[in-house]
């Protein structure tokens, strides 16, 4: 049997148990800790008969790898990694798609805060690629707060191919976000109809060859001098607008 990935954080936790119960193996719970969120994901355990087991803070984090693990950790059956042929499935079953994709975003921490926004802002799909970008790890999870759940993950070997591909087999339009003088500001760009939006890493936008794939370039308009904002957080404000426009 494949080895047990670890899920931690009380809305990793209580999602995956709500969404996907069959998977989880074991939960670690903290021993003496007994308050309404633990009592929750307790009872959402109980009918699956999943075993339950008290453990030290010390045991709790070597398990999460990480201090902040919010007294509960889930031992999970991991599933198959989503790749290029789970994408093409997606988007023939879904001829308004939405996606996202992700250029060497390299942090795990803005990775989940990616893929928190784009649950809640309704994508399908979040793409990345397999090399140099950052994986779903525990922390990822821990970050989307249960939206890595419900968002499906793909990791594809060439973002750049991947985007040609979706653009010449399903017509879906590429808008990439960056500082350019061919960019338009995103509130005027439609953002309806199958679509994926591309966030390029802090620090380096994003890449040439990334960037030729784009049917069109926006940027978000801000005030005063800072030209830059934080991916997690240009993400949220980017997907926000398309959302709007897909709901109007």
């Amino acid at each position: 049997m494949a080895k047990p990935e670890y899920y931690y954080g009380v809305h990793s936790v209580e999602t995956l148990l709500e969404l996907e119960p069959e998977r989880v193996l074991t939960l670690f719970t903290l021993k003496g800790k007994d308050d309404q969120r633990l009592q929750k994901i307790l009872s959402l355990a109980a009918p699956y008969g999943i075993s339950v087991q008290q453990a030290s803070r010390d045991r709790l984090e070597k398990l999460a790898g990480a201090p902040f693990h919010q007294g509960v950790v889930a031992a999970v059956r991991p599933v198959p990694t989503l790749s290029e042929k789970d994408l093409d499935d997606l988007v023939a079953k879904q001829p308004n798609v939405f996606l996202l994709a992700l250029d060497q975003v390299t942090d795990p921490h803005n990775l989940g805060a990616c893929i928190r926004t784009a649950a809640a802002m309704g994508c399908d799909a979040v793409i990345v690629p397999r090399d140099r970008a950052a994986g779903l790890t525990p922390t990822a999870r821990k970050i989307a707060a249960g939206g890595a759940e419900k968002v499906k993950f793909i990791q594809v070997t060439n973002l750049a191919r991947t985007l040609a591909h979706l653009k010449e087999t399903s017509h879906i339009r590429v808008i990439g976000t960056m500082l350019d003088e061919q960019a338009l500001p995103i509130t005027q760009c439609d953002l309806t109809g199958p679509v994926v939006i591309i966030m390029g890493a802090e620090d380096t936008g994003l890449r040439p060859i990334t960037q030729s794939q784009c049917d069109h370039k926006v940027y978000i308009p801000m005030s005063g001098n800072l030209q830059s904002l934080n991916v997690s957080v240009a993400t949220g404000m980017a997907l926000y607008e398309a959302c709007r426009q897909r709901q109007i």
